[in-house]
Formats: C-alpha cells, sequence, structure tokens
C-alpha cells in the first residue's frame, strides 16, 4: 500500500516480498484446515485450501513466466516489469482463497442465504443504505479476500498487509460492488466499505470502466491468469482427489487425462505409463504433462488475445478460449466432476454440516450485534477478539465485522464453537 512505498536495498522485489508476506501470514496457515471439497481429515491425504492455493500459485507462475517471454518475443520493447509477471500471479494466486470461510463454497452459500432467506434478513431494515444489503446476501470470498488484506483490524497497522497494488488488483476477478452484479450472479469483487481502496488501486493503475458497464471496472490483465491457474488447479486436482477416494476409477480418470494430448504426444505418454505400474504415479504423471500443456497454450490464448483484454473487450475466460482438443477435454472433466465428485455422499455430508454450523453461528452472533446489552449478548461478543470492530460507528461496520470473525474461522473451529453455545461441549469434560 502507498503507505509504506519506499526504495528497498536488497535482492527481493517488492511483489516477491506479497509472496513472502503472505506465506508467513496466519491466515495463509489457517487455510491448511479449511474446506476444499473433501472432508478434512481423513485416511486418505485430500487437497485442502492451503495445498490448493500453493498449487495454483505454482501454476500462477508458471503462467506468468510463459506470458512473459511471449510478450517480450511480440513486442520490441517491453516495461522493466514484465519479469515480474509470473511472481505478481504468484503472490495473488496464494492469497486468492483467503476470504473464504470454512466448509468449502457451501460456506459461502450459507452466509447469503443465512440473509437472503433465513434470521439474517432481519438485518436489511437496520442498514445504513439499502445498497449495503447486497454485500451480505451475494457474500463472496473473492471480496472478502481483499478486504482481510487491506483492512485495517483493532491493533494492526493501516494498510492491512501492505501489498503491492499490482498483486491486490490480479486478485480481484469481479471488479465491481455486489449492487452492481449481474441478477443471475452473486459475484463482485470488494464490498462497499472497501469501495475506497479499491478506486485508489484502480486510479492508480490506470484500471478502465468497463465499456458497457460504467459502474464497473475492467479486469486487471493479470487477473485472467490468475482465474486459469485457479480452473486448471481445482479442475485436475479434485479430479486426483475423488480417484483416490475411489469416487472414480483409475482407468475413468486416466481415460480423462489422455483427452488433453494429440496423438503423437499421447503415444509417447503411452510408452512412459508402461515403465510405472502403480495407478496413482501413473495418474500423477499425466496429471503434471496436462497441467504442461494448458500453461503453454493458456500463455498464448493470453498473449493472443492482448489488445482484447487491455482494452476490456474480452469475454469469457482465457479457459474458454482454449483450442480443440483442449477445451473438449477440460469440459468433459467438468461435467465428470459435476455429475460424479460434486454430489458425492462424502462432499454433500460436509456441505450440510457446513451449512448447519455457520447458519447456527451467525443467528447467535447476529442477534448479539442486534441486542447488545441482553446478558447472552454480552457474552457471546466477550467471546470474540478485539482485533474485530463490533463497537464499529455503524451497523453495517459491526455486521461486517461479525463476518470476518466468522469468514475467518477454520472448520474445526467453527464446530467447536457451535458444540460449545450449544451447549454439546465443555471445555472440562
Amino acid at each position: 500500500m502507498e503507505h509504506y512505498h519506499e526504495q528497498r536495498a536488497g535482492d527481493r522485489t517488492e511483489f516477491q516480498r506479497d509472496y513472502d508476506r503472505l506465506i508467513f501470514s496466519a491466515p495463509f496457515r489457517r487455510l491448511q484446515n479449511k474446506t476444499q471439497v473433501f472432508p478434512l481429515p481423513g485416511s486418505v491425504f485430500v487437497h485442502n485450501r492451503l495445498t490448493h492455493s500453493l498449487e495454483v500459485a505454482s501454476v500462477g507462475r508458471s503462467l506468468g513466466s510463459v506470458a512473459s517471454k511471449l510478450l517480450k518475443e511480440k513486442h520490441s520493447y517491453c516495461p522493466p516489469f514484465m519479469d515480474e509477471i509470473g511472481a505478481i500471479i504468484a503472490a495473488a494466486c496464494l492469497a486468492h482463497d483467503l476470504g473464504n470461510p470454512p466448509f468449502g463454497h457451501s460456506g459461502e452459500q450459507a452466509i447469503g442465504t443465512f440473509f437472503s432467506e433465513g434470521y439474517g434478513h432481519v438485518v436489511k431494515d437496520h442498514l445504513e443504505e439499502i445498497s449495503f444489503w447486497t454485500d451480505f446476501t451475494h457474500f463472496e470470498g473473492n471480496a472478502n479476500a481483499f478486504r482481510l488484506l487491506t483492512h485495517r483490524f483493532n491493533g494492526r497497522r493501516e494498510g492491512g498487509f501492505a501489498m503491492t497494488y499490482a498483486t491486490l488488483a490480479t486478485l480481484i476477478k469481479y471488479p465491481y460492488l455486489s449492487n452492481h452484479a449481474d441478477n443471475n450472479k452473486t459475484k463482485f469483487g470488494f464490498f462497499h466499505a472497501d469501495e475506497a481502496i479499491y478506486l485508489r488501486i484502480a486510479k492508480e493503475l490506470g484500471i478502465l470502466h468497463h465499456p458497457q458497464y460504467p459502474q464497473r471496472f475492467v479486469r486487471y490483465p493479470l487477473t485472467y491468469l490468475l482465474e486459469a491457474a485457479d480452473d486448471i488447479c481445482y479442475q485436475l486436482m479434485d479430479m486426483e482427489d475423488a480417484q483416490k477416494l475411489k469416487i472414480i476409477s483409475a482407468d475413468e480418470t486416466k481415460r480423462l487425462l489422455q483427452l488433453f494430448f494429440q496423438p503423437t504426444r499421447l503415444k509417447r505418454i503411452s510408452e512412459t505409463l508402461l515403465i510405472v505400474s502403480d495407478a496413482n504415479e501413473q495418474i500423477a504423471y499425466l496429471r503434471s504433462s496436462v497441467i504442461g500443456v494448458l500453461v503453454d497454450v493458456v500463455a498464448q490464448v493470453f498473449v493472443e488475445h492482448e489488445e482484447a483484454i487491455l482494452s476490456g473487450t474480452f469475454q469469457g475466460s482465457l479457459i474458454d478460449k482454449l483450442p480443440d482438443p483442449l477445451f473438449s477435454a477440460y469440459r468433459e472433466c467438468a461435467n465428470m466432476a459435476k455429475h460424479k465428485i460434486y454430489c458425492a455422499s462424502d462432499v454433500l455430508d460436509v456441505e450440510l454440516a457446513g451449512h448447519k454450523i455457520i447458519t447456527t453461528l451467525l443467528q447467535e452472533l447476529t442477534q448479539a450485534v442486534l441486542f447488545p446489552d441482553k446478558a447472552y449478548s454480552r457474552q457471546l461478543l466477550l467471546r470474540i477478539p478485539t482485533q474485530y470492530e463490533l463497537n464499529g460507528v455503524t451497523f453495517y461496520e459491526k455486521m461486517l465485522a461479525m463476518l470476518d470473525f466468522v469468514s475467518g474461522m477454520t472448520d474445526v473451529y467453527a464446530l467447536d464453537l457451535y458444540r460449545k453455545i450449544n451447549g454439546m461441549s465443555l471445555p472440562t469434560l
């Protein structure tokens, strides 16, 4: 952030400092106990938010490095920071899930539906501005990550994590407020409380207003590469986890991964697979080969559409522009995941339990914020760490602080607090 802008001695760039600052942060460590898709922990090690973020950062760095190389070949002159694209994307990838609540994507849905369908609807009448309402009903982990990185929590320094503007801009997939999102979508990039920070970033980096929707901004160009890194990792790694958990067979997994290769490359890969007899190692080899192919092609797509991306006229994602057979292979994997992985009983059980836990916590805490003078409310509010501003000036700020607390919980912490406030667990029993 601008408060910490200065020339530093040493070999690390500010973008590399962003990466290091995130790696050593408490919110990043907490990702190790936040569900990605499958239950944690289990007899089979599957991905959690931490391992997913590390893998996305690795792929993001590769995408940035390849794209940088291609851009330098395309243009006679490139600015010096072109070599830092990989570092910027890697740092933003590390942070992309920091704002996600516990229990996977169902956590976001649980928060949104608590306000739109549940007890949380009472909050609407207490908000200072009606436009704030969609911040709650459309609760979005991406916007929450931006808040976590930039907001000054009680007892913390101004500027939050003091990240570079380039890293923060790359993080934001949906650069507009919740009430400017499409009616049929809930995605947005920043809460109303954090709008001023984004506007400073947009002005400094020269981010354009959307040509068709003037109340929105266009994406920062590097965001497309972050999105692609995330898409590549969750699609392939969820499939690998599902195979280990026997939700899909090893043969089916190998068949799907082999769809990404042209006949000549597939022949060489098939010869290598004959050397390796372990099914898990075969799948790991195929998965790494697929990532290698996708990194090269996605970077090429990014450079080919450079002008549209810079002008804000690019439509869809980089994955959408993949040539066949890559696009068809990706779609087949996505369809398989939708019909076999994300509706698996273990996945649904985590989502159902998580929904119940988060809804209960939100109801108790919302009542405490609404009626802070009640005896039970006073006790419950004492349970919330002082870094969260529950004594904020406005009711909107108080509710955001409550969501800061809930969304920052790990799965284990949320379950433990749920049991305690329901009388199901006591520290001495």
